[in-house]
């Protein structure tokens, strides 16, 4: 039948309308007759079953049909389709047609698939089929997306109701927590509650973290560490003494004791501090660092009599805002009358710009005109901070010329006549003002670099000798620039700079930035001493030399000990013997101190004992400062039923756990990276805490380079953000 179809077929005189006559008849029956009618047939019921034009049935009304409907009439003889029938169908063949027909509908039929109707469900199963079907289906069970999206929204609805700030959501632990509890089915889980959560679960979670903890005090034992304290008063008045232990710029949170109802003497102080050293390991520290207080310093000569391989060293940054409080803030007395006459005039424009200040922000108007005009905010420092004076000239001078857009403008012509109006135009658009203000921040510049690059956990000991040179020689050359003078001449109110500062060194200079500064290796460098032709190293500096004979009869009370280092330092300043080598005398100025002692040092073993724990110390007390921060977050007056006990809990638990954090390779990069810094442009209920930058140094604007938008991520921008404090006097 194949080659049937294949072969061009007769035409029937039923499917051309012109052949229709009765002679044509008989070319119908000849058909038929040469049997060739099955091959017409099948060919027609082809083309019935492949054309959806031709093989539909006519419709009520149609006259005629479609062509191989009337093939199919005439050939089998049916009545009523427009057509007659086929006379040269016999009654066999008609019998054949009428076979071949059925048993294409049967095959039709058989081919179609079949419905076989299911009873009706019954209706208390639909939801539970419902929910089987939704677990059978593999992409329901893969996105789960209903499920997913109330879990959002509980999520959510947890943090608008509680005030969260959104900067939570970065928080690796946050994150944490939910895929932990999405990757283990635990029905009927409850999270826990009050009294689990500030009770059993605190310890366990304080216990945890002292275990991860011992990796960073297995240091101690090579590189040393430094115990910083400072003192505080929580919101009810309690006063407080914290103990942070800082090594290679990781600074740890130890402990704070209550001291309500204790006489804060030197020997109170000195029997915490020894608390805090048997804790740690008397032989792993390297130095105790406490601001300037009389208490303090004494308190720290006691442990040094106890433990002379300890030295109390007071906080630089401390220190330097004492100096810059003495210039920019001298005191009208009988005994410092030079200085007030001298730096007078330094007090009167802080005080100009502390009264612009406070009229802009103090009134809804005059602060909604200076957003107008200003794209960055008036930053509000408290008196107590470090060098808050310095920080508001720094910004006066950033938004020097909008701030003069916006008191020639309409808006502020509008209010002119109120109190205060017109000293602040006058003030802000005379250029004698600005004068005195760019010359106060010129010569106060290097005070205040020094002050940001020690207030840090940094390893900043060995540079402060150097540094405290290096600063005060630059605020005499930026007076005598000032002044028009050579360096040659005597200029008055420098000597009286020059003096505070000298003064304040005196007091912060300890044997042990001598020795630090004595086993710099980029200190003896030829690079560093060809940059300035005063410059020698520090085994010709007498002042050096002598206190660091006083370090090692300390550090090595054995005489035969002492001797071998004294003849190890002499190759080693000298660049003697295994010091000769070329890669160590370039590493000198190329490298870190403390990598080019681990490299170029073990011939001198006695001295790279030492020097691998000295150069590895902070210089200041910061991060005791930033701790405060903490711990009034914690305890806050929302908060002030808190034990003091449970307060220290929190503490040790929220710093330390932002510490281990920070050594994450997640900390830098990620939607978690730096979670701890910045956050929202709104506080929290308490205003603090995460919110606040975690490890700023200083009220500046530079934070203002770096924010989160939207999204989460960090870009670099000049945003409005608004710095807060983290450091005190």
């Amino acid at each position: 039948m194949k080659n049937l179809f294949d072969r061009p077929h007769p035409r029937h005189c039923c499917v051309d309308r012109q052949l229709r006559s009765p002679e044509n008849f008989d070319r119908c029956h000849r058909c038929i007759a040469a049997s060739i009618y099955e091959c017409v047939w099948l060919y027609m019921l082809k083309d019935m079953s492949s054309s959806t034009g031709a093989s539909r049935a006519p419709s009520s009304g149609e006259k005629g049909g479609s062509v191989l409907w009337r093939v199919r009439a005439h050939l089998l003889k049916i009545e009523g389709e427009g057509i007659g029938p086929c006379n040269g169908v016999t009654s066999v063949n008609s019998a054949e047609f009428h076979r071949l027909v059925e048993e294409e509908r049967l095959t039709t039929e058989q081919n179609k698939r079949k419905k076989v109707p299911l009873p009706p469900p019954s209706p208390t199963k639909n939801k539970c089929r419902r929910e089987d079907s939704s677990q059978s289906n593999p992409i329901i069970k893969a996105f789960n997306v209903g499920a997913r999206d109330q879990l959002h929204s509980e999520i959510a609805r947890m943090f608008y109701s509680g005030g969260l700030p959104f900067n939570l959501a970065r928080n690796p632990y946050y994150v944490s927590s939910y895929t932990y509890a999405a990757n283990n089915s635990i029905p009927g889980y409850i999270p826990p509650g009050y009294n689990l959560l500030r009770t059993k679960l605190l310890q366990r979670e304080r216990a945890n973290i002292e275990r991860l903890l011992e990796p960073i005090k297995g240091t101690w034992r090579e590189k040393g560490l430094t115990i910083a304290s400072d003192g505080w008063s929580d919101s009810q008045r309690r006063p407080l003494i914290n103990f942070m232990a800082v090594s290679g710029a990781l600074p740890m949170f130890l402990k704070a004791v209550d001291c309500s109802g204790e006489t804060k003497d030197k020997h109170f102080i000195a029997s915490l501090m020894k608390e805090v050293v048997i804790e740690v390991g008397p032989k792993n520290v390297v130095q105790i660092i406490t601001d300037n207080a009389p208490n303090c310093k004494a308190a720290g000569q006691i442990i040094e009599t106890q433990y002379p391989n300890i030295f109390w060293t007071p906080c630089v940054v401390h220190t330097l805002n004492l100096a810059l409080k003495n210039i920019c803030a001298a005191k009208n007395t009988e005994n410092n009358y030079l200085v007030y006459d001298e730096c007078s005039w330094i007090t009167t424009v802080i005080g100009d710009a502390t009264i612009i200040k406070n009229h802009i922000m103090n009134h809804s108007m005059r602060l909604a005109i200076f957003n107008e005009f200003v794209p960055l905010k008036l930053l509000s420092v408290a008196e107590t901070r470090f060098v808050s004076s310095i920080v508001i000239l720094r910004r006066f001078n950033l938004i020097k010329q909008h701030l003069q857009s916006m008191v020639i403008s309409s808006q502020w012509n509008a209010h002119r006549e109120e109190v205060g109006a017109s000293f602040v135009r006058e003030t802000l658009l005379d250029e004698k003002w600005w004068d005195k203000v760019d010359y106060i921040l010129s010569f106060t510049a290097p005070i205040y670099d020094m002050l940001r690059e020690c207030d840090s956990d940094r390893p900043t000991l060995h540079l402060i000798y150097d540094m405290w040179d290096s600063m005060i020689y630059k605020v005499k050359c930026a007076i005598y620039k000032h002044e028009g003078k050579s360096l040659d001449d005597e200029i008055e109110f420098y000597n009286v700079v020059h003096k505070i500062l000298v003064d304040r060194w005196n007091k912060n200079n300890t044997p042990l930035h001598c020795l630090a500064h004595a086993l710099n290796p980029r200190y003896y460098s030829d690079k560093w001493l060809e940059e300035d032709p005063n410059r020698v190293p520090p085994h010709r500096d007498e002042e050096v030399t002598n206190e660091r004979k006083k370090c090692l009869k300390r550090y090595l009370i054995d005489s035969v000990e002492r001797t071998k280092a004294n003849v190890e330092y002499a190759k080693f300043s000298t660049k003697e013997g295994p010091f000769s080598d070329v890669d160590s005398i370039e590493d000198r100025w190329n490298m870190d101190p403390h990598s080019w002692w681990v490299i170029h040092g073990a011939s001198a073993s006695t001295l790279q004992t030492i020097a691998l724990k000295i150069l590895t110390q902070p210089s200041s007390s910061s991060c005791c400062e930033r701790n405060w921060s903490t711990y009034s977050f914690i305890h806050s007056l929302k908060r002030n039923k808190m034990t003091p006990q449970r307060a220290e809990d929190l503490v040790f638990v929220h710093s330390n756990l932002r510490l281990l954090s920070r050594r994450s390779p997640q900390y830098c990069s990620g939607e978690t990276k730096m979670w701890d810094i910045a956050g929202d442009q709104f506080g929290s209920l308490e205003d603090v805490g995460m919110l606040e930058v975690a490890n700023l140094s200083l009220d500046e604007p530079e934070l203002e380079v770096v924010v989160f938008t939207d999204d989460g991520d960090v870009e670099g921008i000049n945003s409005e953000v608004e710095v807060t404090e983290v450091g005190s006097s």
